[in-house]
Order: structure tokens, then sequence, then C-alpha cells
């Protein structure tokens, strides 16, 4: 199937392409503007009456500057949050007509399950996808699904060891209808492989769901899923809500638990006013083959990395160009059976989180396109400005110490040049602050309150929780933990804004799943800036007085606890604690306790895979029939690892002479080549007790 690149700055609408809206959300766009508008402005005008007291100063107007942005962005989280509430409180019908509770539907169409690997565990790859598949045999609709992993992996031991899985599990379930593929040079990471995969196979296909290494689907959720993609041929993208799940260490599971009980009303708020120019996360979703290759074909940035390029943050981009086109974009938040993982760490989540900042900001290439939809701006502006906030904060901080410094250290112009009646003193109103902070904090906790009420009045869910003591208890400390984490985390996301202006590209690095231990050297380096950013406001503020101090204590103490705060939630959490308990702990869903089962079953990592692949004639064979057949296309280009590797094969005698003398890079070029990997396998092993 062609695919061709989206032009950014050269659109025409095609007739006939453009998707009717489900029904109107006019109005309740203007409600959620409206609500944040006026919560805004009475934000900013309160703050200004704590500032206009003996008058602003240049100072004080920097301050006011910074906290609009700030306040407005809180104040549109609080108002989809009370969409979220009135949308579940009231049990509003999902607008696709996908009801979790109803008979399974049937379905005619066939789909594509696509799940994307980079260097990851190949074991559990396997395991969730066999858990997957089984589940969509036991609907009875296994026909309809076809099972793809596409792997850009570069490390040669995972490499042989995703084939080997690959065989095993073909073996094992008896299916012709699981392929692998890997790609010699993952141009384009993810996005790439996916567009590789449509120019090759995507016109067998209705639909191809989309997955991450570290996703689950129930068989139900994924039939439920093509069914409506039948029943609305104008709809080219439905996005779940993915769950976590399987946290094992105390920040993965604070993440879990913030993320099933608050997450749900976000959702379904941002769902309620979205309408059809809902957004994508790029996993857990279900698209429109025709409708992706068809209108989301990615551009290339002009300039250097960071910023020209390859696009990173691919899925907001995709989901834009398509609603562009007239398709619509359908978020379905209720839906459930949709499953991910979370970072085991904060400094796990940090480099995630650098990698995505980089992504967003890439971004702002793209949002002067022509004939994109005004939502489909906003949300690419939402994403750069979650990473904006994060040095608005620290200005803000950083202004407002030097306000008190000012008026501390600084000699004040009581009688200023020109006429005045009456003295300039330099002065805020501290009740009003209070108040002004009060209100901020409320608009941030009042969200988690409303989830917790919607949990009170469903008995079902409050006992999967675990009961609505420990529920409350849970979000009590996961309210003080993440008030501690989030100075930390705006120093390392400030960081990460700095590095990218200045020009540097953070590639694409290996995430870890399970282990969030690091050594104590590595903590200490990482989390040194934070550490410091802490000792200069301590001493900046109390210097000033100890009130002042006091009062950014929250800020300080997150930033000063920063080492031990990473090395204590880095650690493995009891699982049988009450605390912070989730349904999907209480009782897992069959998909989730068959995946970890298979999991738990891993074979060992294979160390020498070229050793692996001439001890096993049908790996071998196997893998042979996997690599590129039409290689013309590389003639003339030398691949000097290649090169380097074939003339060390070459002066060794043996087959484990020649392992000894080959690099990461160079194995790894030789398993991409049939012909030296034949020359490689003819050389004889070494002899037994031989040196």
């Amino acid at each position: 199937m062609a695919m061709s690149k989206q032009p950014l700055r050269d659109f025409e609408s095609r007739a006939g392409n453009q998707s009717a809206a489900l029904e109107s959300v006019a109005l309740r766009r203007a409600c959620i503007f409206a609500g944040t508008a006026a919560m805004t402005g009475a934000g900013c005008y309160e703050m200004y009456e704590v500032l206009q007291v003996g008058g602003v100063t240049m100072l004080e107007w920097t301050v006011l500057f910074l906290f609009v942005p700030l306040f407005a962005w809180i104040a549109f989280s609080f108002m989809s949050a009370l969409a979220g509430f009135a949308v579940l409180l009231l049990r509003t019908r999902d607008p696709l007509g996908i009801d979790p509770d109803a008979p399974l539907p049937s379905i005619e169409s066939r789909s594509a399950m696509l799940l994307p690997t980079y260097n990851e565990d190949p074991y559990r790859i396997m395991a969730r996808l066999r858990a997957m598949y089984e589940s969509v045999g036991q609907s009875g609709y296994s026909s309809r699904f076809d099972w793809f992993v596409l792997s850009d992996t570069t490390s040669p031991s995972i490499w042989i060891a995703e084939e080997k899985c690959f065989l095993r599990l073909r073996e094992d379930v008896g299916a012709q209808n699981i392929f692998y593929r890997h790609r010699l040079e993952n141009t384009a990471r993810k996005s790439g492989n996916i567009e590789d995969w449509v120019k090759r196979f995507g016109a067998a296909y209705d639909h191809m769901i989309i997955l991450d290494a570290d996703s689950l689907m129930t068989g139900d959720t994924i039939v439920r899923l093509v069914s409506a993609m039948e029943s609305h041929p104008g709809v080219a993208l439905i996005q779940t809500l993915p769950i976590i799940v399987n946290a094992k260490t105390l920040f993965a599971r604070l993440q879990q638990f913030s993320g099933r009980l608050y997450g749900p009303l976000v959702a379904a708020g941002i769902a309620w006013w979205h309408g059809s120019e809902g957004n994508y996360w790029g996993h857990n979703a279900i698209i429109r083959v025709r409708a992706f290759a068809q209108d989301a074909g990615l551009p290339h940035l002009p300039g250097r990395k960071p910023f020209g390029g390859h696009i990173l943050s691919h899925d907001f981009v995709e989901s834009a160009l398509m609603r562009r086109a007239g398709w619509a974009i359908r978020m379905v938040p209720a839906l459930g059976g949709s499953f991910e993982e979370c970072p085991p760490s904060l400094l796990d989540f940090a480099a995630r989180d650098r990698r995505w900042c980089q992504g967003n900001l890439q971004h702002l290439a793209v949002l002067p396109a022509r004939g994109l939809h005004w939502v489909s701006r906003l949300h690419l502006l939402t994403g750069i400005g979650t990473y904006l906030t994060a040095p608005l904060w620290l200005l803000f901080l950083v202004f407002g110490i030097l306000i008190s410094l000012q008026a501390h250290f600084v000699r004040p112009e009581y009688f200023p040049k020109g006429f005045s009646l009456f003295p300039k003193w330099p002065a805020e109103d501290p009740i009003l602050a209070a108040w002004v902070f009060v209100g901020t904090m409320g608009l941030l906790i009042v969200p988690k309150l409303l989830a917790c009420i919607l949990l009170a009045i469903r008995t079902r869910g409050r006992k999967q929780f675990g009961g609505g003591l420990v529920v409350f208890m849970g979000l009590m400390i996961e309210t003080f933990l993440s008030g501690l984490i989030a100075p930390v985390m705006m120093i390392f996301q400030s960081t990460a804004m700095g590095e990218i202006l200045l020009g540097r590209d953070v590639g694409w690095q290996v995430q870890r799943r399970d282990d969030g231990e690091w050594s104590r050297e590595e903590l200490t380096r990482k989390c040194a800036v934070p550490t410091l950013f802490g000792v200069g406001m301590a001493a900046s503020a109390f210097a000033v007085s100890l009130p002042l101090l006091l009062w950014m204590a929250p800020v300080i103490l997150g930033l000063l606890l920063s080492i031990p705060i990473a090395m204590l939630t880095s650690k493995a959490s009891n699982p049988n604690s009450r605390l912070f308990r989730t349904p999907e702990e209480k009782a897992p869903p069959q998909v989730l306790v068959r995946a970890n089962e298979l999991a738990s079953a891993a074979g060992a990592a294979i160390e020498r895979p070229l050793l692996e692949l001439h001890s096993d004639p049908r790996l071998l064979d196997a893998h042979l029939m996997n690599l590129p057949r039409d290689r013309s296309r590389n003639r003339g280009q030398i691949n000097p690892h290649l090169a380097i590797a074939r003339a060390k094969i070459e002066d060794a005698e043996t087959l484990d002479e020649a392992l000894g003398y080959l690099t990461s890079r160079e194995e790894f070029a030789v398993l991409g080549s049939p012909s030296i990997l034949g020359a490689l396998h003819a050389k004889p092993r070494r002899a037994q007790g031989r040196e």
C-alpha cells in the first residue's frame, strides 16, 4: 500500500471525506474554556491584589506575568476533571455505542496486531503476545486477526533471542498467522517501523491495532474496537485508556494507583469535549489502515536534530494529519481491557520524559501546518506546554525569592523621581497571598477528591481498591509524595529544555521495565542538580526570614531530599500491602494472569548469538529466511563494521577464535549478511581442551 509524506505547508481538503460528528461539542468546549478563562481571570486579579500593595515593581510584574499561564494550565486541567466527574456520575452513553457489558458483537473485517519492539526482553514480549492471542482465540474470532512482531532491535543477543522465542511461540500455539520481521536499519524508529509495515502488508487489512512492548489487551476489548470501526466508517482511530499494571517498586505503584484512581476521571472529561477531534497516544489504539496510509505519512522536519529530522513524538502528529483530512479521532475511556506498564523509578521516568520533551518541542514546526483543526493544534500546544510549565514554574519561584531579597536587603526608593504625594513602600498582602495559594492547591486537589467521591458511591469499585479508608490513606500519602517529587521533575524538565535548546539530541534509549534500583553513585550524580537548587533556595529564603523558608518548605524539601526520595521509591514494594492496591491487583484479568504466568517461565538470556545459531541449524535457517532478500539497494555502499568483521573472520582459524575477535556492532553486521554468516559457520570449532 502506498504511503506518501504529508506536506505541512501545502494542503487542500478532499471533498467527500469529511466525517460527520456524532454529537455537538461546541457548547461543551465553550463551557470548558469559559470556566478556564473565568478562574484564570479571578486568580490573576487576586494575585495582582497581592502584589499591588505599595505599587507594582518590575520584578512583581514579571511574577504576575509568569503566574497567568501557570494558573491557566491548572484551571484548564481542573475543568476537564470536573467535566469527567459529571460524565461518570451521570453514566453518559458512549457516542460510538461501545458497551463493555453488552454481548460480544460479530466482526467481518481483517485486522493486524502490530507489536513494535526495540531491544526489549523477548521472553516477556512473546508472553504478552501469546496471552493476547489466546484471549482473542477465546472470543471465537482468531481467524480475523494476523499478528506481527516488528523488531528494530540492535543488540545481537536480543535479536537471536527474539527469533528463538518466536519459533517456540509458533510451535506452542500451532499458529500460522503470527509473523516476525526484523529491520537492519531502524529508520525513523517506531513510526518508520509502522510505515514500513503499511507499505509491505497494509493493503491486506482493514485495521491495525498498534501495541507497545509493554502493552496488553483483552480479546473482548480488541473485538469491540474492530466492531466500532466497522460501524463507523468515518472514524480513523479509536484510542483506549491503558491502565498501569505489574508495578513492583514504590514509584511504579504510586503511578499505578494515581492513574487508576484519577485517570478515568480526566480521560472521561477530555473525551467529552474533544469529540471527534481526539488524540492518539501511540499505542493500545485501533487505526483504519487506509486512512493512515492515505493521510498520516510523517514529513521530515527541516534542520538538524534535536528540532529537525524524523519526528520522535509521532502519535500527536499522525492523529492531527488524519483529522485534517476529515477523519474522526475518538477516545473510549470507559471500555477497559487495555493495559500497560510504567518506568520503575524516578530516574527512569525522567529519562523517558526527556525523550518525550524533545519530541513535543519538535511540534513547534508542525503547529503552523495548513489545514489542521484548531483542537489538533491545541493538542500539540498542550504537549509543548507540559514541558514549558516546568521552567516557567522555576522562574516563578526564582523571581519570587528575588522580590523577597530585594525587599529585605535593597534600600527602597521611598520617594521616586517625579511628583508623588505618598512614599512607595515595597509590600505584599500576606493574607491574600495565602488565599491565592489555597485556591491554587484546591484546583489541584479537588479532582482527586472528586475521584474518591465517585469511588465512594460505587460499592464494587470501592471494595476492589481495598476499602474507602485505605483509598483515602493512599490518596493522602500519594499526594504528599507527589508533592515532593514534583519540584524534582521541575528541575529535570527545565534541564532537559535547556539541553534541547542548546542542540543536544537525546537519541532513543532502551527503557527499563522491571528493576528500579540505581547505584548510589548514579543517584547522587543525576540528582545533584535538584539538590543544589534546593540548597540555594533554602539559603536565599532563610536569608530573608524564617517564615519565608517555611512558606517555601514543600518545594525546598522535595529538592533537598531528591536523592533519598529517588532511592526510596525505586525499591521493591510489598506486593501484599493493601495500600495503593488497584482492582487489577485484587482481581487481575485473565489475560494479565496468563501473560505473567508465561513470562515467569522465561528462558535464559543468549550470551553468544552467533554460537547459538551454529548449534541450532533450525534457528539458523529461520534467521536466514528472515533476512531481506533484495539487497541491491546496498550495492556500492560499504558497511565498515561488516568489512572489518569479514577480515577478522578470514584471519581466524576456528569459529571460536573468530567470535573472540568480533565486537557487538560487528556481530550485528554479520547477522545481517548471509554470505559472511555462511563463511563464519563453515569454520571448524576449537578442539576440546585446547587453549
